[in-house]
């Protein structure tokens, strides 16, 4: 039995309409999940395959911070993907660094969070303090590596350039054809 705690106000998304959300995570990760709305405690209790059960409190958790349920379901598909959180309040002196951080790491009109989904295939959300990134182990270090620069002032610039350069790598190792 796992514990997580989900934000209030994420906890319906959780849910779903009719408790649909909350029966998918249930049946897909064979699992029942308790949820008490009141504080936000989410119960997690294994009901068949230990591995996949492994994996919901990470669906749960990435539910709670910010990412769509098929996203964070996405976890189920591939024994590769991974979600990995990022806290900036580890990173920030107060809160006006952190939303400045937080407004590094998103950009003018969310350009620099979509350039990094774009660029590595990961998927990544800013969320309260926390940036979470949905992905294959390649794509969440690259974004965590490109999140990190941000967070220690790098130019956006330079955090494209290195973007576009691990873009390359990972199209490479996705290669088949041979060298011409």
């Amino acid at each position: 039995m796992r514990h997580v705690t989900v934000p209030q106000d994420r906890i319906g998304v959780l849910i779903g309409e009719g408790g649909e959300t909350l029966r998918e995570v249930e049946d897909r990760a064979d699992v029942r999940l308790d949820v008490d709305s009141e504080t936000g405690s989410v119960e997690i209790d294994s009901t068949g395959d230990p591995v996949a059960a492994m994996v919901a409190p990470d669906i749960v958790k990435a539910i709670g911070r910010g990412f769509t349920p098929e996203v964070a379901l996405s976890l189920l598909d591939h024994d590769l993907r991974r979600f990995e959180l990022i806290d900036l309040a580890d990173h920030t002196r107060n809160d006006n660094d952190m939303e400045r951080k937080k407004g590094r790491i998103i950009g003018e009109n969310g350009r620099t969070r979509e350039l990094m989904e774009e660029l590595t295939g990961a998927e990544v959300v800013v969320y309260g303090s926390t940036v979470g990134i949905i992905g294959g182990a390649e794509e969440v270090s690259a974004v965590r590596r490109a999140v990190g620069m941000l967070l220690d002032g790098a130019p956006h610039g330079a955090v494209y350039s290195f973007l576009e350069r691990k873009s390359n790598e990972l199209d490479d190792d996705v290669s088949f054809s041979a060298p011409r």
